[in-house]
């Protein structure tokens, strides 16, 4: 990456509202803010334009998508212009009628729209009704070159798949960076909470580690009814957003109130853990053909060399 050895990138946790506008004046008063901190580099949560209309299958939220380049990017940019920062956003993208994506969007620190992310994996789960609003991304696993370097952006359900941080990573990028919309049923219990909190942060942990390279998530926070008297499932957000470094060492993880966090990223470690756990180096790339199977392993494995 290019610029100064360290980049601070501030991490916007915020709850979301009915109202759009409302919610644009959290994501770009989190902008200003990190700005003000010294950041460089600002992620806001997935889909921080709207409440998580994806609870229930609805035609009517179809209306609340928008084109690309559209009325959030346009706002997110003169923020990103104003404060010379980069950011990272996303929007409920109408690609074409009956065509949409669930779109991570990237703007440069001149308001520039760098490039965009469609998410590649869609959920279909009790609350997580996804696929009835995306079609999956067609774009691939590709990294955006910025004014600070090469940057993986992933949203949300993509965070659980190390092939996609994989090819994030062998595609050249310097740091992994996950919107996020992840909660709990508010009828699970507590236990059961933990333990999908647990498992949320250590497989993002463990994809800085395979990959060696930093990875920082920003998620959403608050209790969000799938229907306007709260009568349907209910999803508790439960924020904490962090950052890690190359190792998985964590950096700054939040709570689960709104908050505006900032993380340091040291980039040279990212060589200096290379050089001592060189996991690229070993890898068995011959070997690895059943990786494009949906279930079972090859017949045969080929000697190493």
């Amino acid at each position: 990456m290019t610029g100064p050895e360290t980049l601070v990138i501030g991490v916007v946790q915020h709850p979301c509202h009915e109202r759009p506008a409302e919610n644009l004046e959290l994501a770009t008063a989190g902008i200003r803010k990190a700005a003000e901190r010294g950041a460089r580099l600002v992620v806001l949560p997935e889909l921080h334009g709207h409440r998580y209309f994806c609870q229930t299958e609805d035609p009517a939220h179809f209306d609340l998508a928008e084109p690309v380049p559209g009325p959030t990017t346009e706002a997110l940019a003169a923020e990103a212009r104003r404060c010379r920062v980069t950011v990272v956003g996303s929007v409920f993208e109408r690609r074409a009628p009956g065509l949409h994506h669930n779109t991570a969007v990237i703007l440069d620190r001149d308001g520039a729209l760098s490039g965009t992310y469609r998410k590649m994996h869609i959920p279909d789960d009790p609350g997580y009704y996804e696929k009835f609003y995306f079609v999956p991304g067609d774009q691939g696993f590709v990294p955006i070159d910025t004014s600070l370097g090469r940057i993986g952006v992933m949203v949300c359900w993509d965070q659980w798949y190390p092939e996609a941080a994989r090819l994030m990573t062998l595609a050249g990028a310097e740091i992994l960076l996950f919107p996020s919309a992840i909660g709990w049923d508010t009828a699970d219990d507590l236990p059961e909470r933990q333990r999908q909190l647990d498992s949320w942060i250590t497989i993002q942990r463990g994809h800085a580690i395979a990959n060696g390279v930093p990875v920082v998530c920003a998620n959403r926070v608050g209790t969000e009814p799938a229907s306007a008297d709260g009568v349907a499932r209910t999803i508790q957000f439960w924020g904490s957003s962090f950052g890690c470094g190359p190792q998985g060492e964590i950096l700054w993880r939040a709570g689960d109130a709104p908050t505006l966090g900032m993380v340091e990223i040291d980039r040279p470690r990212t060589e200096q853990v290379r050089r001592v756990w060189p996991f690229l180096r070993d890898r068995r790339i011959d070997a690895y053909a059943g990786l494009d199977r949906r279930y079972g392993a090859p017949a045969t494995v080929p000697p190493e060399d």
